[in-house]
């Protein structure tokens, strides 16, 4: 062949083909928000079918909490997040109405608490027997989370209640898979500023005090913000302190 047969391109069209870089074959586009939309529904669905046929579920201790929670409460063998401001947001008071639930059948309730801020009569007063509490005291964080491991693996302990502020992703997964071994309730109060971190639990709730309540009927609002089974997120006030809470909620 000869050379003047050989044919290159344009040196003026160089640059051109360089400034547009060739396309990812590989590269899927983004599907439309309808499509992800759809699949988020069927995940929660899918999820619905797990809780039925597999975990038992305890109610929250709070009646209007429980009207819009798949199955009617929280999942035995779970973890579920409270956040919140401070102790006095009547964080504690849920938490433990849910722990009196999840011990029912005499199981304790174990209290992982290294800040020291736990006072056991307010469990009492809740309905949870003396006997049944089982408060543990760490003095460090890798203890704390190594206490908490321990007692959810469990199968005999009911619920474990902790004040967990920093959790790093493994050692947030381990908690999860330990909870879902011993089958009991995992409640942790964890601070506000948690809320855009990455989170194993099943359940989310952002628990903030309301006006107009007292020490014994408190007025609270509760975001639903993740919910394992249901694609929602809602809002909800709420009594404590009645024989049958009010609430209203809201989308």
């Amino acid at each position: 062949m000869q050379p003047s047969a050989i044919k290159s391109p344009l040196p003026g069209n160089l640059p051109q083909a360089q400034n547009q870089p060739a396309r990812d074959p590989h590269l899927s586009p983004a599907p439309p928000n309808n499509v992800l939309e759809n699949l988020r529904q069927r995940l929660a669905r899918l999820e619905k079918l797990y809780n039925r046929t597999g975990n038992k579920i305890v109610s929250t201790g709070c009646a209007a909490l429980d009207r819009v929670l798949p199955g009617g409460g929280f999942p035995c063998g779970s973890l579920v997040e409270f956040l919140a401001s401070d102790d006095g947001s009547g964080t504690v008071e849920l938490a433990l109405r849910a722990a009196r639930q999840a011990c029912q059948d005499g199981k304790p309730l174990v209290v992982i608490d290294r800040p020291g801020q736990f006072y056991p009569p307010a469990a009492v007063c809740i309905g949870i027997q003396p006997r049944q509490l089982l408060v543990v005291q760490p003095h460090s964080q890798a203890d704390e989370h190594w206490a908490i491991d321990q007692a959810m693996r469990c199968p005999a302990v009911g619920a474990v209640l902790a004040w967990p502020g920093t959790i790093d992703q493994r050692t947030f997964r381990r908690l999860q898979l330990a909870a879902e071994h011993g089958g009991g309730l995992g409640l942790l109060i964890r601070p506000l500023s948690a809320r855009r971190e990455p989170s194993w639990a099943q359940v989310r709730l952002v628990v903030e005090p309301l006006p107009g309540g007292t020490s014994r009927k408190r007025r609270l609002r509760i975001e639903l913000l993740r919910c394992r089974g249901t694609a929602d997120k809602r809002t909800l006030e709420v009594k404590l302190g009645q024989e049958a809470e009010d609430g209203d909620w809201q989308t």
